[in-house]
């Protein structure tokens, strides 16, 4: 998407000051700087927080430090008089008591690794569907009538039919999206509701030498979701290396490694129907698990009824069982920097406040938990807000903003650059406010990648701002691109740019004082072009 011109946007009739710096916004500011932030992240992103993981003892240290620092900028505590949102989670964590390929007993982390949800289960079959890649192109359908539903099946789980270097699907030596979108071929065959998937891809066998058993999948729990709040379906999916599905093809002659050169060398699908025993028991063992949102407050003035929200994960991964000698995922970057952006943001404008120059419309400051595991966090409070959601003009969410991505590291804006998602998806209001906030005071390179309804990564559907804008509220994410070290213990506070980290935060802060204090909210006036789901 290319960035439109300032003046482009006021040829249009958009309604904005022209290109000055507003004294009061430079002023305040200033509060969002480097000792600033590097005295939040060094406490939230130390080996002491142990990770910052959802429903361990250093997330809670963490969400009472957000608390504290709360209080001391004399943030209103809007939970009942309290900083803490109670977000009820249920950790489910689903046991294989057997699981048997022609008579072979496979062992969990030794065979196989195992993705499920829903109730116990037993399946057993004497047969297993062989669907190719799972792929339903118009020009290439491995489930062309074919009725999977109740079937155990199997699948090619890593790329698309290439014969001589020309793909089936795109005809062209360029992959299409059934391969780069991790997600689109498994939703696909989970359509068809089989009662089994068994994934086959060389990259499991690296994944079961790294195995380490988790403590289970963490979910809101049910009871208090709304009854009409959609569920997850309940396909176990089985992820096993071409190895292990020989085993399962071993009573028909087949292997597997000759299935798959069929379709790659016709071009064409060789689904079939083949003899196989397959016998799998499995089923969840639940406990409660308690973690939190963390909330502060400040209140506008004559439009105080409305509410912009600045939002961060305060949580990560915790640590990792195997590896080196360092475990501790510190989360430095992810979302560290985030969390220490919006505790900047919020003494800019509690500052702000107290000399008399607070915001026309209301603040709340949503330092999220479980995005980790879901967008836990961010999706209670969607179905359970504090402030009502119509009242909800925009959130700005950050989720890392203090490195240097992949893509940037030659480059020549690498220390004056963010990705932003989702500015225009709702809103043009939006997204030309965003725009002038860049134009007027920082001057950063923006860059729109990411925003791409085909783009692979899906970064729209990743962190805590989807489960606002799923509401139809308009939102801004603001992200510097994944690096080497994401989801690593090696993700340090010591590679953290903190003038960078403080320049993205300070482009969130003025896009939020043009919100706040404009007169008129804006206009959700876009029909979203991103797909309706993740």
């Amino acid at each position: 998407m290319k960035k439109q011109s300032l003046w482009a946007l006021l040829i249009l009739g958009f309604s904005l000051p022209a290109i000055a710096q507003d004294p009061n916004a430079e002023k305040y500011a200033a509060q969002i700087s480097l000792k600033q932030a590097k005295k939040h992240l060094n406490i939230l992103a130390s080996d002491k927080f142990e990770g910052r993981e959802t429903g361990k003892h250093g997330a809670e240290m963490a969400a009472e430090y957000i608390a504290t620092e709360f209080k001391k900028l004399k943030l209103q505590a809007p939970v009942n008089g309290s900083y803490f949102q109670e977000v009820p989670l249920i950790e489910t964590k689903f046991e294989v008591s057997s699981f048997t390929a022609n008579d072979k007993a496979l062992t969990i982390g030794k065979d196989f690794l195992f993705s499920g949800n829903g109730d116990a289960k037993k399946i057993s079959a004497n047969e297993i569907v062989f669907i190719g890649y799972g792929i339903g192109a118009d020009n290439y359908d491995d489930l062309k009538n074919i009725n999977i539903s109740g079937k155990v099946v199997l699948m090619i789980n890593k790329g698309e039919p290439m014969s001589n270097g020309i793909s089936a699907i795109s005809k062209t030596s360029a992959a299409s999206d059934w391969s780069t979108n991790r997600f689109k071929r498994l939703q696909y065959v989970m359509s068809k509701d089989p009662s089994l998937i068994l994934a086959v891809s060389p990259d499991v066998t690296k994944a079961l030498k790294s195995y380490s058993p988790s403590g289970g999948r963490l979910s809101i729990k049910k009871a208090d979701l709304p009854v009409t709040a959609p569920r997850s379906g309940a396909i176990a999916q089985i992820n096993i290396t071409p190895e292990i599905a020989d085993q399962f093809l071993k009573k028909s002659g087949k292997t597997y490694e000759a299935l798959k050169s069929a379709i790659d060398n016709s071009g064409t699908p060789q689904s079939q129907t083949l003899p196989a025993d397959v016998s799998i028991n499995y089923g969840p063992v639940k406990k409660d698990v308690k973690s939190v949102n963390v909330l502060g407050y400040l209140e506008g003035t004559d439009l105080k009824d409305e509410l912009v929200v600045f939002s961060a994960h305060y949580d990560h991964v915790g640590i990792t069982e195997n590896g080196g000698t360092d475990k501790i995922n510190n989360g430095a970057d992810d979302d560290g920097s985030g969390t220490t952006g919006v505790l900047t943001i919020a003494k800019a404008y509690a500052k702000a406040k107290k000399s008399g120059n607070g915001p026309r419309r209301s603040i709340l400051f949503l330092l999220v938990t479980g995005e980790e595991k879901g967008l836990l966090g961010s999706e209670y409070y969607s179905l359970n807000p504090i402030f009502p959601l119509a009242n909800t003009v925009t959130n700005l969410n950050i989720d890392m903003i203090g490195r240097t991505g992949e893509e940037y590291k030659n480059s020549a804006d690498s220390v004056n650059y963010c990705y932003l998602i989702g500015s225009d998806k709702l809103s043009t209001d939006l997204h030309k406010i965003s725009e002038h906030a860049n134009a007027t005071y920082t001057k950063m390179k923006i860059d729109y990648k990411y925003n791409d309804p085909k783009d692979p990564e899906r970064i729209y559907y990743r962190s805590d701002h989807y489960n606002f804008a799923k509401h139809n509220i308009p939102i801004i994410f603001y992200f510097n691109g994944v690096h080497e070290d994401y989801h690593k213990p090696s993700d340090e506070v010591s590679k953290i740019n903190f003038k960078l980290l403080a320049k993205r935060a300070q482009l969130v802060y003025y896009t939020g004082w043009d919100l706040l204090n404009r007169d008129k909210r804006p206009v959700v006036d876009v029909k979203n072009d991103m797909p309706a789901s993740r």
